[in-house]
């Protein structure tokens, strides 16, 4: 199958599948050549790696990961491009397992138990579910690399330091597991329909002690960022059984008093609350 890498021949694909890009999907395909050597290049992605890919889509950085000799876990929610996909890429390539389904309720895309010891994520992400997805993911097992597609408002999220207005709980807990290494800002006219937002090429770097939160703590932190103008003793006062007195002694110790707001704590700190 040829890589359809421009918007003549992504055109011209679609065309012949009958197939309209759908906006709610997020589909908008990528088709600039360098992008996808970039995204494998951040991804340090050889031969034999194993790779979980959301929303291939018509499967131009698909190919190009199974041509760097990777073994790719893909999902694809739209049922005419996976068909597509599943008659062309996966029916020629063994080293293809093609999912239909939404990535979402699926964050790694089927990959089986015993290949989470070490894998990485590589996708164009539909940019609608790229938080939703992401907390799945997080929730373990963690990859070693994620390469990540990302509307660019969404990247400056993820990686905004405490202090900050952009500073929430999706960013506590990525900082929590990864370091954001250089990335890449993706122009608008590399992807067919454009898009009218500004894009980015996140990479992060599994830290060498990855926490996870667990689901209770998980939804404390959020529920303190839906009020973030808050003092952080106040909103604990109504979140668990003790206030948080335990916890509110540590970031007292750290010169951070109960009338602290949420976004003015720092990620290491957050690490330590337990409900």
């Amino acid at each position: 199958m040829s890589q359809p890498l421009t918007p003549t021949s992504t055109r011209e694909l679609l065309a012949r599948l009958g197939h309209e890009p759908k906006h709610f999907l997020g589909q908008n395909f990528l088709v600039d050549g360098n992008i996808v050597r970039k995204s494998l290049e951040l991804g340090g992605v050889t031969a034999d790696d194993n790779v979980v890919e959301i929303g291939p889509g018509l499967g131009t950085l698909t190919s190009a990961l199974l041509a760097a000799g990777a073994e790719v876990w893909a999902i694809e929610r739209d049922w005419g491009l996976h068909r597509h996909l599943a008659a062309t890429l996966a029916a020629a390539n063994p080293r293809l397992h093609l999912m239909e389904g939404d990535g979402v309720e699926h964050p790694l895309a089927g990959l089986p138990a015993d290949r989470t010891a070490a894998f990485k994520i590589v996708a164009n992400l539909p940019y609608a579910i790229a938080t939703p997805w992401l907390d799945g993911v997080l929730a373990g097992p963690l990859p070693d690399r994620m390469v990540l597609m990302l509307q660019q408002e969404a990247a400056q999220r993820y990686v905004a330091p405490p202090g900050t207005k952009n500073f929430g709980a999706i960013s506590i807990f990525i900082q929590s597991a990864y370091a954001v290494a250089p990335g890449h800002k993706v122009d608008s006219s590399c992807f067919y329909p454009q898009p009218d937002i500004e894009s980015y090429l996140l990479h992060l770097a599994r830290l060498p002690d990855p926490y996870v939160f667990t689901a209770a703590v998980k939804a404390v932190i959020r529920a303190c960022f839906q009020q973030r103008r808050k003092q952080i003793g106040g909103l604990l006062r109504h979140k668990l059984p003790d206030g948080g007195a335990a916890w509110l002694a540590e970031l007292s110790a750290a010169g951070l008093g109960p009338q602290t707001r949420p976004e003015q704590i720092p990620v290491a700190l957050w690490r330590r609350l337990k409900v």
